[in-house]
């Protein structure tokens, strides 16, 4: 350990956390309720102890509670943490204690090189096992004229998916596997998708360090990262090199060459709570900073924590401090890392006032939705929370996007042959306007999906009737049990040629409906190529090959990535497919309407059909663009559709999902002519004709 004192100067209260200078660092930090803090300064990520303790003195280094400090001829690279005093009354809601080293909240990055989770539960001085942040410039990087790609909505295709999990498969042959970097090395994979946004599970750090159960001999960790320890900084798992502090560079570097290929990014971001837990959880941030403030806390007994989110705690989103934390993390994310957007999980819990209850105006979900710094970027919320708030369709805001949860459950319920749902997927395909057209927003407010991270993938939705979580520890009682899926006549693998010919019939049918509906699609990393869970419906501990995309099934499935590339590429194509408002009734030139619904009979969709299995409909193109046809029988017998008349037109087949490839979907401008005035819809297939 080098032995040395640095000299000390007031310091400034803003900005929060720490300014590289020219001649050292300013270190900000706020705690209304401290009565003392204590800089603790380190030359590398595994020194046990500090080279410099710094006392800060409240009469000269605090403005009003902002306790700030500048160290001169400190550089970038450098270790520090804290040590904060104060009452430790816990049924009072504090729980200050000097004894725990605390992490900066605006640290831009971490260590866990010491970090021994067990050594922060209880009361006794940590030092020698605490989180470590490290000293870095943000202000010493080459962007190369990089921005927010700012992609209007309407057009954006969303891939949720798991840095880890995407290359830390050995068939990736990636050189840094798991990282930021082996994401970029597949940058040429998504470009080929065709997918315009990714959208990133938790990239914040996350302690995956914590093994929480052994599963016939395998560690279970989390794997997902739904537990925030540091919302400004990136996850060091991540990084090839964050001993040395590059978290922000290789973050950027990832940034920088999706854009440059047209790629948004957008994160998965977890503000509803941290990963400090209950009253017996770890002290190492916001507990030991001002737990009063940044918690909500039971009244009768301000020890314990109300607990919206299933997972602890809940952070006090609508405090003016909480707030202000979350505006400012949001816009560090996008000024200085270029990020396009934002996904808020469990995001009713923005909606909670001080004391719990929904409020009409949530001061940060309005601030998000007005701030001119995140008036381009995009913002989604996971309109529902584990205490029962469902928000769907009147979540606070005007431009919010929602996860629509009906769409999901009322497709898949289509699909697998539910009766009687014809009306509800007619809604969904049209935008969901049912429920968000009274509050005067748009199709795109609807985030349109299938299959998220937490669920069966899309193979398993089409291959498993139940879950199968035993490789969880937990005795298959977690996750969901009404997964709205049909394994097409056999549980699980199966050799039998017709189940999985039925399997892959099923899932290029909920690729096709996901492209012609209105709306935002995404859909999750590996559905393209196949990719199982072997029925597992939450694996969230699956650090394994469980979750990791298997790169085989890239060639194994080749036929399934083509036809998810081609339908991709279509939804593009035609205009009609991204409207950026509702159906009006409006005639085209050829007097077609923007859209009409059909049954197996022009013009009779049989809404009040118990029984129905079918549903057609037709879409006018304006401004030069073709009308579309599209047909579609969950029925397991085929059955023969009319098809409407255009005048000086003819229907072309571009996409039948019963024909095997390549016939199934054909490249722009190979359209199959179609002669009569019907079409025979194969049992459980979805047809889309063109007009030309």
């Amino acid at each position: 350990m080098t032995v040395k004192t640095l000299t000390t100067s007031i310091g400034t209260a803003r900005p929060l956390g720490t300014k590289v200078k020219s001649d050292g660092v300013n270190f900000s930090l706020f705690s209304e309720g401290a009565t003392g803090v204590d800089l603790l300064l380190f030359d590398s990520h595994s020194d046990r102890e500090p080279f410099q303790v710094i006392s800060l003195d409240p009469t000269v280094n605090k403005t009003f509670n902002f306790w700030h400090i500048f160290v001169e001829g400190l550089t970038e690279g450098a270790h520090y943490a804290y040590r904060v005093h104060g009452p430790d009354n816990t049924s009072d809601g504090h729980r200050f204690n000097p004894n725990k080293v605390l992490i900066d909240p605006y640290s831009k990055g971490n260590n866990k090189t010491l970090w021994r989770r067990g050594d922060a539960c209880g009361p006794e001085d940590n030092l020698v096992s605490s989180l470590r942040c490290v000293v870095i410039d943000t202000d010493n990087y080459d962007w190369e004229g990089d921005k927010p790609i700012g992609r209007p909505v309407n057009e954006t295709i969303i891939y949720e998916m798991h840095v880890g999990g995407f290359t830390n498969s050995s068939t990736s042959g990636v050189t840094n596997p798991g990282k930021f970097s082996g994401l970029v090395e597949k940058i040429p994979y998504l470009k080929q998708l065709g997918i315009t946004a990714v959208e990133l599970l938790p990239i914040f750090e996350f302690d995956d360090t914590e093994v929480l159960r052994v599963v016939d001999g395998k560690p279970l960790t989390n794997y997902w990262g739904y537990s925030t320890m540091s919302y400004f900084a990136p996850h060091p798992s991540y990084c090839t090199n964050p001993e040395v502090g590059d978290h922000v560079r290789e973050f950027r570097d990832m940034v920088k060459a999706l854009h440059r290929e047209g790629i948004e990014v957008i994160l998965d971001v977890v503000f509803n709570h941290t990963d400090e837990g209950n009253h017996q959880g770890p002290v190492f941030s916001f507990k030991g900073l001002d737990n009063r403030i940044y918690y909500y806390l039971v009244p009768e007994n301000k020890e314990y924590y109300y607990d919206y989110t299933g997972c602890g705690n809940t952070f006090n989103c609508n405090h003016p401090i909480g707030e202000k934390f979350i505006i400012d993390c949001l816009r560090y994310w996008v000024q200085e890392m270029h990020v396009d957007g934002f996904r808020f999980d469990e995001g009713s819990v923005l909606s909670r006032g001080e004391d719990g209850r929904p409020l009409e105006h949530p001061p940060v979900v309005w601030a998000i939705e007005l701030d001119d710094v995140l008036s381009d970027t995009k913002v989604i919320a996971e309109a529902w929370d584990a205490a029962g708030l469902y928000q769907i369709g009147y979540f606070p805001g005007y431009r919010w996007a929602e996860w629509n949860g009906r769409f999901r459950d009322d497709l898949r319920r289509f699909v697998k042959g539910d009766r009687g749902v014809i009306s509800a997927v007619a809604s969904r395909i049209a935008g969901s306007a049912d429920l968000y057209q009274s509050r005067s927003h748009l199709p795109v407010n609807s985030v349109n999906f299938i299959t998220a991270h937490d669920g069966f993938t899309l193979y398993d939705l089409v291959a498993y009737n139940d879950k199968h979580n035993e490789a969880n520890g937990e005795n298959n009682q977690d996750g969901i049990n009404d997964n709205l899926s049909w394994n097409c006549g056999t549980e699980g693998d199966t050799s039998d040629h017709w189940v999985l010919d039925l399997r892959k019939r099923q899932i290029k049918n909920f690729a096709v409906l996901l492209m012609v509906s209105q709306g935002v699609p995404m859909f999750v990393m590996g559905d393209e190529v196949g990719r199982t869970q072997k029925g597992n419906n939450n694996a969230y501990c699956q650090d394994n090959e469980i979750s990791w995309f298997d790169w085989n099934l890239v060639e194994e499935n080749a036929d399934l990535l083509r036809f998810w590339q081609m339908v991709i590429a279509r939804r593009k194509h035609f205009k009609e497919l991204l409207r950026p408002r509702y159906f009006t009734g409006a005639l085209n030139e050829r007097g077609v309407q923007d859209i009409s619904w059909h049954g197996t009979k022009l013009n009779a969709p049989g809404w009040d059909d118990a029984n129905a299995r079918c549903l057609a409909f037709t879409m006018g193109g304006f401004e030069g663009d073709t009308d579309l046809h599209v047909m579609m029988n969950m029925y397991w017998e085929s059955l023969e559709f009319e098809l409407p008349t255009i005048s000086g037109q003819n229907w072309y087949r571009f996409i039948d999902t019963a024909l095997p490839t390549p016939e199934d979907i054909v490249p722009l401008g190979e359209s199959v002519l179609i002669k009569g005035n019907t079409y025979l819809v194969t049992s459980r297939s979805i047809v889309v004709l063109e007009s030309k």
